[in-house]
This record gives C-alpha cells, structure tokens and sequence, in this order.
C-alpha cells in the first residue's frame, strides 16, 4: 500500500492565447476607427476673416457645389427646385423646431443657388442659417 501523498501541482495559467486575442482586438478597433471626417463632395469655401464654429449638437449641412447640385448631410438633392430641397431639409430635420442651418457653398456656385437655400429655410421657419468660410490669412 502507497501512503505516501501526492502533491498536487498548482495548475498554470498560459495567457498566450489571451494576449494575442487583445492584440487583434485592438489592431481591429485601429483599423476600422474613423481618425477625420473628410468630404467626398468637392467644395472650395469662400474666404472670410473670421470663421466662428457652430457649437449644436444638431446642425443641417447644406452643400453646394461648383456645379450647382445641393446636398443635405452628405446626401445628394435630386434635382435643384426649392419644393425638393424643403423635402430634403425636411426630412433631416426629422421635426425638430428650428434647427441651426449650415451653408456650405462653392465660391464659384451661383448667386442663385444660396439664395435658393436661404428661400428654403424660410419657407420652413428655419431662420439660424450660418455661411461655412474659410479664414484668410491676412498680411500686415
């Protein structure tokens, strides 16, 4: 008969596996994180001498380009009649009363076109309309 004990060895971890999984993680969240909002539509702002930001948690972006076309938050007007736009601005609104307006328009855009917007923006009683510049650089 044995009487001897038996030792029982304390059982080891290994967090190989656990590391590698953290690392994969993290290259994951690296790669798909979004660092900066860049515009896929091409605008060249006017300039201004003084570019004050907008500081609403809800804003209406509305885009024109070179060319005339509208965007509202990034998503393209079909066609350029004030009634279309209403519906646009409408819809991003989502029934919020008065919300802040951006415009950010091409500096060769028509004259047409910003009135155009800020005609919409009345007819809906959205009156916070702000114009998107850029600051010039100005030498002295």
């Amino acid at each position: 008969m044995n009487l001897r004990l038996i030792k029982s060895s304390e059982p080891d971890v290994n967090i190989t596996p656990l590391i590698d999984v953290v690392f994969l993680l993290l290259i994951f969240f690296m790669v798909s994180t979004t660092f900066e909002r860049e515009s896929e539509i091409e605008v060249t702002l006017p300039e201004a001498a003084i570019d004050a930001p907008v500081e609403e948690e809800f804003v209406i972006e509305v885009t024109i380009n070179a060319q005339g076309t509208y965007f509202v938050n990034g998503q393209r007007v079909i066609n350029t009649q004030t009634t279309t736009l209403k519906q646009a601005m409408l819809k991003v609104a989502e029934g919020r009363q008065d919300p802040p307006i951006i415009v950010s328009a091409d500096a060769n855009t028509t004259h047409q076109a910003v009135v155009r917007v800020m005609d919409a923006a009345r007819q809906l009683g959205f009156v916070h309309l702000s114009f998107a510049t850029t600051q010039t650089q100005e030498t002295q």
